[in-house]
């Protein structure tokens, strides 16, 4: 077995020997190839050093590549083959997705240095004689990556990007607003970014620590912004999945309009967006102005987000405040709704039609579930897997994303130096034993999880390396969990695994990625004295 991740799913070695690039490899590249194509010689061309012309004409030194329809019929769109041969490289997938992966795989086989910007000195670039076929598990492979607590610049997003085509994952859950920040231009709402994309200070740790940072945060996206990193991901194959949170987690929305909250309740002119963590008690009035509002909101979403989902979160949505609300109280007596939980699920609903008219589906966190689920919705199933369960056995699509399996903000190790520890431990062989599909659910009910994704919320991840921290290795792990098809968790290899992550580790440094050492935290990784959110106990049983 080569040392690739994820692992691919057939691998043969026809012979010993290899094929060296050189000079003069070409590269021939057949109609439906264009991304690859640029992808592999911005890239290859980079860190090699070798020009990669185009070739014309039959001859051998040529990295062909092509897409071919039979591919499809065996291992689906996302499917490719490849095969390394005394004369040249042949990859060729099942659609243009497919290749773009073949080419990743190539990229590894080149080795670590293949991961480098510039070419190193004295490098020769020989590749294996081998055949590989591969296909994905899951048309679903996500990272849901949190810009609303911590700001990622744009750059940082785009960086995401690369990393997550170097790990074959192909959505990115862009979680854009919360309480502690909105981060999306509106043109037609500009108080969204001019008040509510900054906050005043920042609470460093979990919500219990006394420590502050005292100086403001905030920054967002012009649509211009997000043209570009929908382009750039498209490139790669990538699908961005945006995230509008309603009707809880609005503060920040609220602070910049304050006719968006329950003005019966409190003086929503007061807020500002919150400096804290946790669950904010201000939530979204259910009234008209606020759904007129919103649907503006996600006019301009649509036009920017290609995207077939759109996410609207639905989660962790307090309802004291509707309870003591004459505004909240009449609209439920005016639907004829049972109580608060139906009222969040008429909320929901509502813009799951609105969504459906326009060709898009909506999908939310498992909250959703409560009061009854609208009927077009896909369910991200966070707080275990129970919502994803009930959700699939009542017909609906899922995406399992599990808190204590994949939250990649939980602590890797429960020593002392582990830096703000949040929540479950989670190592890197609990991650890799992770199973996106519970054996509760029969067969049709399990073709209803479209996949699985790994969620990265930002509380305590302060910049670009802490994400890198709490995200790798373990996000390598999660990506042979989503792509690869792999035994039962008890049987995994996962001394095997470890093995090639010997590989993959310098292939994460040739990238730049701040990760967590096998033998624990560097000592600039560390976080002494902040306090976290430990979690004592095993995790609850799928």
């Amino acid at each position: 077995m080569v040392d690739a991740i994820p692992q691919p799913l057939r691998v043969t070695a026809p012979g010993t020997g290899s094929f060296e690039l050189g000079p003069r490899t070409r590269l021939a590249a057949h109609d439906g190839t264009e991304r690859t194509e640029r992808w592999l010689r911005a890239t290859l061309g980079a860190a090699t050093g070798l020009p990669l012309p185009p070739a014309h004409g039959p001859g051998g030194d040529v990295i062909r590549l092509s897409v071919d329809p039979a591919v499809t019929e065996d291992l689906g769109a996302e499917g490719y083959r490849l095969a390394v041969m005394p004369t040249g490289v042949h990859v060729v997938g099942g659609g243009p997705a497919g290749l773009f992966w073949g080419a990743q795989t190539l990229r590894q086989l080149l080795g670590p240095d293949a991961f480098r910007r510039a070419p190193l000195p004295d490098r020769t670039w020989r590749l294996p004689l081998i055949q590989v076929e591969d296909a994905p598990r899951f048309p679903w492979r996500g990272l849901m990556l949190d810009v609303a607590r911590h700001f990622m610049p744009k750059d940082g997003v785009l960086r995401y990007l690369d990393l997550m085509a170097a790990h074959k994952l192909n959505v990115l859950h862009f979680h854009l607003t919360d309480d502690q920040g909105w981060r999306l231009e509106i043109k037609r709402y500009p108080r969204l970014t001019e008040v509510g994309s900054w906050r005043a200070r920042t609470k460093f740790g979990h919500r219990a620590s006394p420590l502050w940072e005292e100086k403001p945060h905030g920054g967002h996206y012009t649509h211009d912004d997000i043209r570009e990193i929908v382009a750039y991901a498209a490139e790669r194959h990538i699908t961005v999945v945006p995230e509008i949170d309603v009707p809880g987690h609005s503060q920040a929305a609220i602070a910049a309009y304050p006719e968006l909250g329950n003005t019966d309740v409190i003086d929503t002119t007061s807020l500002a967006v919150w400096d804290n963590w946790g669950i904010s008690p201000n939530v979204l009035a259910p009234t008209d102005n606020t759904l007129r509002f919103y649907e503006g909101v996600l006019e301009e979403v649509l036009d920017l987000f290609p995207s077939e989902f759109v996410h609207v979160g639905g989660d962790e949505c307090p309802k004291d405040q509707w309870r003591q609300s004459p505004t909240a109280q009449a609209r439920i007596g005016e639907l004829g709704l049972a109580d608060e939980d139906a009222l969040q699920s008429w909320f929901i609903g509502h813009f799951d039609t609105w969504l459906s008219a326009r060709g898009r589906r909506l999908v939310g966190w498992d909250e959703i579930l409560e009061g009854g689920l609208a009927p077009g919705a896909t369910v991200s199933s966070w707080r275990g897997y129970a919502g994803g369960i009930a959700a699939a056995r009542a017909g609906h699509d899922v995406v399992m994303c599990p808190e204590q399996q994949v939250y990649l903000d939980h602590r890797q190790a429960d020593g002392a130096d582990e830096p703000v520890p949040i929540g479950y431990v989670r190592t890197l062989e609990d991650v890799y034993r992770f199973e996106p599909v519970p054996p509760r659910l029969t067969e049709e009910q399990a073709g209803h999880v479209l996949g699985t994704q790994a969620n990265v919320w930002t509380e305590v991840m302060e910049d670009q390396a802490r994400v890198d921290y709490q995200a790798f290795p373990r996000l390598a792990a999660f990506a042979e969990v989503a792509w690869s098809a792999l035994p039962a968790p008890a049987e995994r290899d996962f001394a095997g695994f470890e093995h090639r992550m010997a590989s993959h580790y310098r292939r994460l440094d040739a990238l730049g990625v701040a990760y967590r050492p096998p033998t624990g935290p560097r000592p600039w990784q560390q976080r002494p004295g902040v306090l976290g959110r430990p979690i004592d106990g095993p995790p609850p049983d799928r």
